[in-house]
């Protein structure tokens, strides 16, 4: 066998270093993140689109947020030195927020319910972080209003502590930035982008900087089924990451070119799809982005420049979108989509169960009545 021979330099200063600075703290970790392009097989031949890897992150994507909300409000004087961080989640802002409180010296207490996977729990109490499980969801609210009122009583309890509130604070979009320009030195033209949207934060924060650099930049969001954020009645949702009970006012509506609602079995043939294919992979946002990108990468132009941003790695969900019997439990496996997405004309038309597109985006709460809304729209 004749293996491919490496070159060594004779002198140190012939290495040509292409790799992000030494890092003091793990803060210094977070940003620069890859680009992977996905095509064949998991796209059509010839085809595909880019991926913005933000799972080499320390802790995911929302390191982002975590990091720029805590420092803001430092330097605004709402949050004292030393004083307590308080805040819901489903898991991924949270290891953020222990990152955050690390390096700010801060104590962390992430509110989150019975659906945050084992592993989750253990490396937030690794992190330092406490948890507080709410055990009964909201009647109306589910699970997202339920640990939401948990916070408020811890808040109650300890007047000095912090809430981020990430559903409605802007320095959750103003977070994203920095990974907008970070797409733009990476790819130089950007024309279409697909985003997950749970708290609306890094949607809004990298769609407007990207629009302000490409005017014509078509913004495709991604929520799930059973997600009430773009007017959808609210169900059980199984995927977690992605959608919400609530209406997060950092939802940037008008932003958005056509909102996609993606399944969980959806969801899960793509992200294992991803991982066989092209190792890189994640969990629920990842593989109902990923479905979307690639459907988008099939039936536009072919010189139409698409990404999406995986909002984290798979590590989180072993047990869950990559564990066969949990799967067969939750009868997520055997469903391959379709190759095109369901279509309604309006949010309100009908609660959808699969794949489906819709290019009138609108805010539920900008609107009185959902029937006037349907009769509007209808003429």
């Amino acid at each position: 066998m004749n293996l491919t021979s490496i070159t060594v330099p004779a002198s140190p200063a012939q290495l040509v270093a292409d790799a992000k600075r030494p890092a003091n703290t793990p803060a210094g970790l977070v940003g620069d993140t890859p680009l992977l392009w996905i095509g064949e097989p998991f796209t059509a031949t010839g085809r595909g689109f880019w991926a913005k890897l933000e799972g080499h992150n320390p802790g995911g994507i929302k390191d982002r947020s975590a990091l720029y909300m805590v420092r803001a409000a430092r330097e605004r004087g709402q949050l004292l030195p030393g004083a307590r961080i308080v805040e819901s989640t489903s898991g991924t802002l949270g290891l953020g927020l222990a990152l955050a409180g690390a390096a700010y010296g801060h104590p962390v207490t992430v509110v989150t319910d019975p659906g945050m996977e084992p592993l989750m729990t253990g490396l937030l109490t690794a992190y330092g972080a406490d948890v507080d499980l709410v055990t009964t969801p909201h009647p109306e609210g589910g699970w997202q209003s339920a640990r939401r009122e948990r916070v408020a009583e811890l808040l109650a309890v300890h007047p000095d502590a912090w809430c981020p509130d990430q559903y409605n604070n802007p320095d959750n979009v103003a977070a994203y930035a920095p990974l907008a320009h970070e797409l733009v030195a990476q790819l130089g033209r950007i024309d279409t982008l697909v985003v997950a949207v749970g708290t609306g934060g890094h949607s809004a924060g990298i769609a407007s900087v990207l629009r302000g650099f490409f005017p014509h930049l078509r913004v495709v969001g991604v929520d799930t089924t059973g997600s009430t954020i773009f007017g959808q009645p609210a169900a059980p949702r199984l995927m977690r990451g992605l959608g919400s009970s609530i209406h997060p006012r950092n939802v940037a509506y008008d932003l958005f070119d056509e909102v996609h609602w993606v399944a969980a079995p959806e969801a899960v043939w793509a992200a294992r799809r991803l991982a066989r294919h092209h190792y890189a992979t994640g969990g629920w946002s990842v593989g109902a982005v990923a479905l979307v990108a690639r459907w988008l990468a099939r039936t536009l132009p072919a010189e139409d420049r698409i990404v999406t941003v995986f909002p984290d790695g798979p590590q989180r969900y072993v047990g869950t979108v990559y564990d066969d019997t949990y799967c067969r439990q939750n009868g997520l496996l055997g469903h391959v989509p379709a190759d095109d997405p369901d279509e309604i004309d309006h949010p309100f038309e009908r609660a959808v169960s699969r794949w489906t597109r819709c290019t009138r985006v609108i805010d539920p709460l900008a609107v009185a009545d959902p029937h006037d809304a349907l009769a509007v729209a209808a003429r």
